[in-house]
């Protein structure tokens, strides 16, 4: 089962009917006990990020999701997802992350128009798993005003010109976070989506 985690923010059934419409098993969970039956973890986000981190960690998802990861199951944050899933951001002030990568959430620069709507390419940095099938250059729809930097350029797995380039995707091991929104992204969010959950 893929769970979907419901902290209270984001889009969380265009993310499910992805999955269905794929054949895959998806469930929204509410509470953090049920990840301890899932088989892969997806933490979507539509929200401020330190309105996500408080609702996290009330919730006690920060801590079930870090035992899950640690149980090697295959994780993915999508959007804020993304951003969530590093040490630190400066969206509306300082606010510490999930940690799972090291890095942190910064703005665009003022020179560009944020946020950022609509849809633009990747380039790739790494081959992964998550990437099998999805050409270079692929298009994925992207709507979001901060962006990551990763303290570890290995965990850089795709970037986006958007001003600079920034990462688009990151990823360690069987942990990946997308910037894009990939149910939303027509075939290769898709094959992506695809590709993830066939992760083991």
């Amino acid at each position: 089962m893929i769970a979907i985690i419901d902290y209270g923010m984001g889009n969380l059934r265009s993310v499910q009917k992805a999955f269905d419409h794929l054949g895959f098993a998806a469930e929204i969970v509410e509470e953090p006990e049920r990840l301890s039956g899932a088989t892969h973890l997806v933490l979507p986000g539509d929200a401020a990020f330190g309105d996500a981190m408080r609702n996290l960690r009330a919730a006690g998802w920060d801590q079930a999701i870090a035992e899950g990861i640690a149980a090697e199951k295959p994780f993915l944050g999508i959007c804020v997802g993304l951003q969530l899933m590093f040490s630190e951001s400066e969206e509306m002030g300082q606010h510490s992350g999930l940690g799972i990568l090291p890095g942190k959430c910064v703005r665009f620069p003022i020179t560009e128009r944020v946020p950022q709507i609509g849809w633009n390419q990747v380039a790739i940095k790494r081959d992964v798993p998550l990437l099998a099938g999805v050409p270079e250059g692929s298009f994925f729809y992207f709507v979001h005003s901060f962006y990551v930097e990763t303290a570890n350029e290995s965990d850089c797995v795709a970037t986006t010109d958007y001003g600079l380039d920034y990462t688009s995707i990151a990823g360690d091991g069987r942990v990946f976070g997308v910037q894009f929104h990939p149910e939303k992204s027509q075939a290769h969010g898709l094959r992506l989506l695809d590709n993830f959950a066939r992760l083991n």
